[in-house]
């Protein structure tokens, strides 16, 4: 599912595209201030950003040009500015598309899939797409090597982040942890067992919201650990 950002001060706006895209199948979160939706828009993933051009904070412009100095993800402005200086300076500061308020919602959808399709197509003619588990709020990328909860990067050892990704590669089987040192450390486990339980307690601590009821990496008392898909 395509992830989108939307950066409008307008609320009734901003809750009029959400609605329309989530309707066509797309995640949506909206920012009412520019510089808050900026710093989201640099550390977050998403896959396209909707700006509007007068913001709170920081304008459409400057979150543009700041995106797409680390990003080739597409933008769209809009504006109620009708003026032909503002959508060259837009488009021209990297943006892929300029709308005009008001337009219609149907428009809007429209065209965001039509630039998704357009990025999708380049980017899968020229690189290989990470291997990814994304699990509520959970993202494990195993080929960048990197855990992001809720778009939130967590440090990994090397350890912790291959028992993590064995689990999440394996879900819903439970793994002894003789079998967990076994397949991860490519060891016999005599002696080890406790290392296992310590890195699953380290692990539970970065992506678990409460390590007590733990929601991706369950205890099979008796028996070992599973991840819950």
């Amino acid at each position: 599912m395509s992830k989108i950002l939307i950066i409008e001060d307008e609320e009734s706006i901003a809750d009029l595209e959400k609605d329309y895209l989530e309707l066509s199948g797309f995640e949506v979160v909206t920012e009412n201030n520019g510089s808050v939706g900026l710093e989201r828009a640099l550390q977050e993933e998403y896959d396209l950003f909707i700006l509007d051009l007068m913001l709170p904070g920081v304008d459409g412009f400057e979150i543009c040009k700041q995106i797409r100095e680390v990003k080739n993800t597409p933008i769209l402005m809009v504006s109620a500015k009708k003026d032909d200086i503002d959508k060259i300076r837009g488009l021209g500061l990297g943006a892929d598309d300029y709308i005009t308020k008001p337009f219609s919602p149907s428009e809007l959808v429209a065209r965001v899939k039509a630039h998704l399709s357009r990025y999708e197509r380049l980017i899968g003619s020229t690189v290989v797409k990470n291997d990814v588990i994304e699990i509520r709020g959970l993202k494990i990328d195993r080929t960048a090597r990197r855990v992001f909860v809720n778009g939130e990067e967590k440090i990994f050892t090397s350890k912790e982040f291959d028992v993590l990704a064995f689990l999440a590669a394996n879900p819903n089987r439970v793994f002894s942890k003789e079998e967990l040192f076994r397949k991860v450390w490519d060891m016999e486990s005599i002696g080890e067992i406790a290392t296992v339980t310590v890195h699953i307690k380290k692990i539970r601590e970065k992506i678990e919201f409460n390590t007590q009821k733990p929601q991706y990496i369950e205890t099979i008392w008796g028996v070992g650990y599973r991840f819950k898909m």
